[in-house]
């Protein structure tokens, strides 16, 4: 294996540890540990990711994969120089087990506890998480009604999330349309760590 060169001070990466970029280094690096160890280590997620300078990038990742039924956490180091097409897997080593328990975390949802300030935090409405709990929502939404026409999602407006110790309480504004009307609900949706999701309050948005 070639040796990198420190030039620089590790630091998080620029995009979030959901990016494409960053899931495609994760999956190379599994892919090269069991090309080389002849294992079968399946990607599950990337947990952190950080980046150090060097000649190129050196991406630090911690990746959660399974191994023999079992979530476990790896760190991975991924040397990068785009600009010769070259990649290469510097380390690859076991650093514990993942809580299976947990299938969300305050990382996922991109909110954080914070002691000092709200515990309810706005997050991306294209998280996986949201989008999901949006979807469950809607079809709520189309039980409780009595219309023949299909509600249909047309925008999470804005979502909020709080991560508690066995759910995530989600406080979403959902635009929805019915036939030729859009109307807006404000619902709060638990998602529980078992992966399910309720529906603990829905309002029409007058707003």
């Amino acid at each position: 294996m070639a040796t990198t060169t420190t030039l620089g001070g590790v630091r998080p990466s620029q995009g979030s540890q959901n990016s494409v970029e960053l899931e495609n280094l994760a999956r190379f690096a599994v892919d090269e540990h069991n090309k080389k160890e002849n294992a079968m280590v399946e990607f599950v997620r990337v947990v952190k990711a950080s980046e150090q300078v060097v000649a190129g990038t050196l991406h630090h990742l911690t990746v959660e994969a399974v191994d023999a039924g079992k979530k476990k956490l790896y760190e991975a180091k991924v040397w990068v120089k785009p600009w010769m097409n070259f990649k290469e897997l510097q380390e690859f080593k076991h650093a514990g087990d993942a809580d299976s328990s947990a299938s969300f975390t305050a990382c996922d949802l991109g909110a954080k506890k914070d002691v000092h300030g709200p515990m309810l935090q706005a997050v991306a409405t294209n998280d996986p998480v949201v989008q999901d709990a949006a979807d469950h929502a809607v079809k709520n939404i189309q039980q409780r009604s009595n219309s023949l026409l299909p509600y249909e999602l047309k925008e999470i407006v804005h979502a909020n999330a709080e991560v508690l110790e066995d759910f995530a309480k989600l406080n979403m504004v959902l635009k929805v349309k019915r036939g030729d009307k859009e109307e807006k609900f404000k619902v709060e949706v638990h998602h529980k760590n078992e992966g399910t999701y309720h529906v603990n309050h829905m309002e029409q948005d007058q707003s």
